[in-house]
């Protein structure tokens, strides 16, 4: 067996790709037999997922910071991950309600409802693709979510302010926050940090050193962006892509199940 082929067999493997749900991202997770994970933490990215695990289905809610993930309850799964303000529709659970918690579907649902779409899964050939057409179904059953939500989220992820994203949706500022609790879990101002540190990873995983990519994520300097790394991934810039590159090298996982990124 080439050396490769044996280190890939060691080691987790993360892959996504596109969903055929709008705006939703199919990902999966190999794990070895008999091999666990070291400790690592899902970084806030506004989304919610839906997640199959060793015949259980769990939904993760939005988080605020960093979530800590237990190596015991990570072996190989796959999921869909919602972009902001999708979850909630398909869910029947406003956003707020799973805010920085992991729940069992069946604690939502009707557990005959869930146990009859575990099983289909368990006896997938391909438990992902399986998951996939179940929240198609399910969309096409609930409806598009709110596009006024729709439009905040869109001009958030694009770093237009809150205050010119209110203005340009219709929604005073009590409205805006009571739809973006219910749709996103948090108010915007929330999801716009978390959105723009997000921004500002993917920036700076082109190669952008950390001023310029925060400047052109919309953060005042460098400084700032360094505060809201800690404040919301509860890292440093430097610990964060340090180990992203450490895990790189080891040809682990491509982070980031659950979540944009993750750190140790």
């Amino acid at each position: 067996m080439a050396r490769e082929d044996q280190r890939d067999q060691e080691h987790p493997r993360y892959r996504e790709r596109p969903s055929r749900l709008d705006g939703a991202v199919v990902w999966t997770l190999d794990v070895p037999p008999g091999r666990r994970q070291a400790a690592r933490s899902v970084l806030p990215d506004g989304c919610m997922d839906l997640i199959w695990t060793a015949g259980r289905l769990i939904v993760a809610g939005p988080d605020t910071h960093a979530f800590p993930v237990d190596p015991r309850d990570r072996g190989s799964c796959a999921a869909i991950r919602f972009g902001p303000g999708t979850a909630p529709v398909l869910l029947g659970v406003p956003a707020y309600e799973l805010r920085d918690h992991r729940v069992e579907l069946a604690d939502l649902w009707p557990r005959t409802t869930v146990r009859e779409l575990t099983g289909r899964i368990d006896r997938a050939a391909d438990p992902a693709t399986a998951l996939e057409n179940f929240a198609l179904g399910r969309a096409a059953d609930t409806g598009p979510p709110d596009p006024l939500t729709a439009a905040v989220a869109d001009r958030l992820r694009r770093g237009r302010s809150v205050a010119s994203t209110a203005a340009e949706t219709g929604l005073g500022p009590r409205q805006l926050h009571r739809r973006s609790l219910a749709a996103f879990g948090y108010g915007p101002k929330t999801l716009a940090r978390i959105l723009r540190l997000q921004r500002a990873l993917a920036l700076i995983h082109t190669g952008l050193p950390y001023a310029e990519a925060a400047y052109r994520a919309g953060c005042t300097d460098q400084a700032h962006l360094a505060r809201e790394m800690r404040d919301l991934a509860g890292t440093t810039l430097g610990a964060h892509f340090g180990r992203y590159e450490a895990s790189a090298a080891a040809n682990s996982e491509t982070p980031q199940p659950s979540g944009s990124s993750t750190t140790a």
